[in-house]
C-alpha cells in the first residue's frame, strides 16, 4: 500500500470518529432538553433540528454549529462509504442489503443536517420542527403513489427502531469495539449506557413510523411526527414524565453512545 493511500484511510478513519462526535452532540442536546423538559426545568421536546438552534444564541455559537456542520458531513461520508464499501461485509442479501439501504439513507440525513448547519450560519435556513415535517409528509403524498411512499417510509423507521432494539438485546454493537483498549470496567459501563440509549432511540423511531403509516392510512398529513412529536406524545400518556424522563436520559445516552464509538469503535477502511 502506497504511503498517499494509508494517509487517505487514516484521513477517513478520523473523519468518521469527528462525525461520531458531532452525531453524539446532537443527541446529548436533544436528550438534554427532553430530560429537563420531564422534570420542569425548562427544556423542551426537539428534533435534531431544533436541538442544533439552541447553539445559535450560545457565544462562539457560529463556530460550533459550522464545526458540527462538517462534523454532521463527516459522519454522512462515513455511512455512505459503509453502505458502497460495504466497510461492514454485510453482503449483498435481503439482510445485508437492508442494512446498506439504512447507512444510506442515515448518509443523506445526516448530509441535510450539515447542510441546515451551515444555513443557520448564513441566516437562510427553513422552519423545522412538526409542522415542518408534516408539510414534508403532505408535499409527498400531492405525488402520484406518495401515500405508498409515506407508508414505506414510515415502514423503514419501524424497522430501523425495531433494528435498534434487537441491537440492544443482542449486543451486537462489540462487534465493533476495540475491546483491548477498554477494561472490564470500562466496558459494562459502556454497555449499560449503550442498551438503555438503543432501546430508547428505537422506541422513538417506532413512533415516528407508527404515525407516518397512520398518516398514509388516513391520507392525513397532520398526523405525521418527527422525533420531537415523538416525545411530546411520550409525555402526553400516563405517568407521561416519567416515560418522557427515561426516553429523554436514554437518547442522552445514545449520545453518549456515539461519543463511546467515536473513541473506541472500529473505523478503519479496508
Amino acid at each position: 500500500m502506497s504511503r498517499s493511500e494509508t494517509r487517505l484511510k487514516q484521513g477517513l478513519s478520523l473523519a468518521a470518529r469527528a462525525g461520531y462526535v458531532a452525531k453524539g452532540i446532537v443527541y446529548l442536546l436533544i436528550g438534554g432538553l427532553a430530560s429537563l423538559a420531564a422534570v420542569g426545568l425548562g427544556g423542551d421536546n426537539v428534533g435534531s433540528k431544533e436541538a442544533i438552534n439552541q447553539l445559535v444564541s450560545r457565544p462562539f455559537g457560529d463556530v460550533m454549529i459550522g464545526l458540527l456542520g462538517a462534523g454532521l458531513f463527516a459522519y454522512a461520508l462515513w455511512r455512505l462509504l459503509q453502505a458502497l464499501l460495504d466497510i461492514e461485509e454485510v453482503g449483498l442479501g435481503v439482510k445485508g442489503s437492508g442494512t446498506r439501504l439504512g447507512f444510506l439513507i442515515s448518509s443523506l440525513t445526516h448530509a441535510s443536517l450539515g447542510v441546515y448547519c451551515f444555513d443557520l450560519m448564513r441566516n437562510v435556513a427553513t422552519a423545522s420542527g412538526e409542522a415542518a415535517a408534516q408539510d414534508r409528509t403532505a408535499l409527498l403524498m400531492s405525488h402520484r403513489g406518495g401515500v405508498v411512499m409515506v407508508f414505506a417510509v414510515g415502514l423503514v423507521f419501524l424497522g430501523v427502531g425495531l433494528r435498534q432494539l434487537w441491537r440492544a438485546i443482542t449486543r451486537s454493537y462489540l462487534d465493533n469495539w476495540h475491546h483491548q483498549d477498554m477494561s472490564t470496567a470500562q466496558r459494562r459501563f459502556f454497555e449499560g449506557i449503550t442498551r438503555w440509549g438503543l432501546s430508547a432511540r428505537g422506541v422513538v423511531f417506532m413512533i415516528i413510523g407508527l404515525f407516518l403509516c397512520i398518516a398514509a392510512w388516513r391520507t392525513d398529513p397532520s398526523q405525521a411526527q418527527g422525533l420531537g412529536g415523538a416525545l411530546n406524545v411520550l409525555a402526553a400518556q400516563p405517568f407521561g414524565p416519567w416515560l418522557l424522563g427515561v426516553v429523554a436520559l436514554g437518547l442522552f445516552g445514545y449520545g453518549l453512545y456515539c461519543l463511546i464509538n467515536a473513541a473506541f469503535r472500529d473505523t478503519s477502511v479496508d
